[in-house]
């Protein structure tokens, strides 16, 4: 009886360890996740459309977590599992570089924009950006809609600009500032800012804006996004989406969005 009871307590236990195999699958590996990619906020609509892309050819799909430049390299820097990261500026690739966070062999020049001036579609504004140009008068009562100046990308060529064209000082105290480009934007499409400094291919991305006047190139450091991998990558496909930002395939998308491509083609992915 007691070699009965044991059996068929044996039995129990194995029958419940295999039911538990089927309902507690080995988790995944981490080599079978895409890599994760952190980017500037204004690369979304065209690195969602790339990715798109390299999934239909690779059958992997990359994460990608969008933010303020800023933000998304002290995360890297505080450990964060990133594989990829594309910066809206030098500044902040080079941050990481310093602190020995990316794989510096890896980093190129992806694709470049330009400033503009928005207003809310119905706007009846109308501007030339020049030097002195009356931008204290064209806000009126309100505020000008810009990414965090001290910090986030687009804010720092935005104050520059204003800066060498010698119409800071007169709008400073009157700055909305956002946490990142796309949230300026939004500033401006509801209609909560008359104007605001928003790179081009944002305004074009956003219906309920309109593009009031395009910044002269000379008067800000040049736009630039900077990608690499970074220091802690493992992830298999991390290198193999980074050569697909170079590719032709690539290539197309930005240039729809309106970038302009900085890197050579890839001949291959």
């Amino acid at each position: 009886m007691r070699f009965t009871t044991r059996r068929e307590l044996l039995r129990a236990l194995v029958a419940a360890m295999a039911i538990g195999a089927v309902i507690l699958p080995f988790p995944a590996r981490a080599e079978d996740k895409g890599p994760m990619v952190f980017a500037a906020a204004s690369l979304k609509d065209a690195l969602d459309a790339v990715n798109a892309n390299w999934q239909k050819e690779s059958g992997i799909k990359a994460t990608i977590s969008f933010a303020a430049s800023s933000a998304l390299a002290k995360q890297i820097e505080q450990g964060a599992p990133a594989d990829i990261f594309v910066s809206a500026d030098e500044d902040w690739m080079n941050y990481l570089a310093d602190r020995k966070l990316i794989k510096p062999e890896t980093r190129f020049d992806l694709v470049g924009n330009r400033l503009v001036l928005i207003a809310p579609k119905d706007s009846k504004l109308t501007a030339t950006i020049a030097s002195g140009f009356p931008l204290a008068s064209l806000l009126g009562d309100g505020h000008l809609a810009m990414a965090d100046t001290a910090s986030v990308p687009a804010g720092k060529y935005g104050k520059a600009a204003l800066e060498k064209l010698g119409v800071w000082d007169g709008i400073k105290d009157r700055i909305a500032q956002a946490e990142n480009v796309r949230a300026a934007l939004a500033l401006v499409s509801r209609g909560e800012a008359p104007l605001g400094i928003v790179y081009s291919t944002d305004a074009a991305a956003e219906p309920g804006v309109k593009i009031v006047a395009t910044f002269p190139a000379e008067s800000h450091p040049p736009i630039t996004y900077p990608a690499a991998l970074t220091r802690e990558s493992k992830n298999a496909d991390a290198k193999s989406f980074l050569d697909f930002l170079r590719s032709a395939r690539a290539r197309t998308v930005f240039e729809k969005q309106g970038f302009s491509v900085l890197v050579t083609s890839a001949s291959s992915t």
